[in-house]
């Protein structure tokens, strides 16, 4: 039986804003730098990161460790959607100035507006309310250990770690890069706004993210898209108050704008995970229907190190995700691939 509106209404959505900064490159360094299992999906060689690491001082090492320990790049993340900052020293200047309670508060993860009562206690060091944001939040692979470090680390502690980590990364990755980063972040986002008038929100999503397909929700009335060139090819989300964040990766062509021939970074992706006999078979088995890790390996008769590792380079590029625990295949990724084949070499 079909069924027809009669309300005349049109199904609402968000609306889309783009920002770039220097400082969530930054952050975005330092959380690419200590998340160790990703490094070898990453754009950037093991070898950028080798030379970057060794080059570092001993000091900047051992916060990069304490960062790798607790996720305080989340920290970072929180406390530079507070506001707009002009500079790295007003970014400093802001978390100098808040209070103990101010500073916990918002570095706890939002989760839904209804647990912004248990975030609120939490931030007063409230046990039980510590102990329920870490049970809600138990599926994601840090928050609740994340949790229960930012409730009960001394404020002041954390203050000073933040700044000397932020500062001395700044100082050793961005500053060396300053000019060229900026004008990569600058002419990504630029082209993103031109198109974004082009576009109906979730289509402009879509396509800014290479294919994540975001339907509103309840209580989301905004998407914001951070172009970042350190954790290509990744997609990174986040949620705020009313805001779904995707710190997404520039396009090549913001990269080398002066290379009419580039073609997309995320076309390239979608080729180059195709392009090994082991991710093929995946594809295959992932078409006949979602499985999980330990599915995939019994299949494959391969390590589950081997088949986590393809199964990234695949997730990367966009043509497979993750629902309620199981690998599945983006079919609609997979079909779209000829067509955009083809609009690149008609461009």
């Amino acid at each position: 039986m079909e069924v027809f509106s009669t309300t005349g209404r049109k199904r609402e959505t968000y609306q889309v804003e783009v920002k770039y900064s220097l400082l969530w490159e930054c952050a975005l360094g330092i959380a690419a730098i200590t998340n160790s299992h990703l490094l070898d999906s990453l754009d950037k060689p093991k070898s950028y990161w080798k030379e970057v690491k060794t080059s570092l001082s001993a000091d900047l090492q051992a916060q990069l460790d304490y960062v790798e320990t607790n996720n305080t790049w989340k920290a970072l993340l929180q406390l530079l959607h507070q506001k707009d900052f002009s500079s790295l020293e007003a970014f400093f200047e802001y978390i100098d100035k808040l209070t103990d309670r101010e500073l916990i508060y918002q570095c706890i993860p939002f989760i839904t507006e209804t647990y912004q009562p248990l975030r609120e206690q939490a931030a007063n060091k409230n046990v039980d309310a510590i102990e329920q944001l870490r049970e809600a939040t138990k599926d994601n692979p840090f928050f609740p250990s994340y949790i229960s470090f930012i409730c009960m680390i001394e404020p002041q502690q954390l203050k000073q770690h933040l700044i000397k980590v932020m500062g001395g990364w700044y100082k050793a990755v961005i500053e060396p890069e300053l000019k060229n980063l900026n004008s990569i972040l600058q002419t990504d986002a630029h082209t993103k706004e031109d198109r974004k008038v082009k576009m109906e929100p979730e289509e402009f999503v879509e396509w800014a993210t290479g294919g994540i397909k975001y339907i509103p929700e309840p209580s989301v009335y905004k998407v914001l898209l951070i172009p970042q060139y350190i954790y290509r090819p990744w997609n990174i989300t986040a949620d705020l108050e009313g805001t779904k964040v995707y710190y997404y990766p520039v396009s090549n062509e913001s990269i080398t704008p002066s290379d009419k021939c580039m073609p997309s970074n995320f076309l390239v992706l979608k080729h180059k995970a195709l392009g090994d006999e082991v991710r093929f078979r995946m594809v295959k088995l992932l078409f006949e229907q979602s499985r999980t890790l330990q599915e995939m390996t019994e299949k494959l008769a391969l390590g589950k190190s081997t088949i986590h590792h393809h199964l990234k380079i695949l997730r990367s590029a966009q043509l497979v995700g993750i629902e309620d625990g199981k690998y599945v295949l983006k079919t609609r990724a997979i079909a779209s691939l000829a067509k955009e084949l083809e609009q690149y070499l008609q461009q």
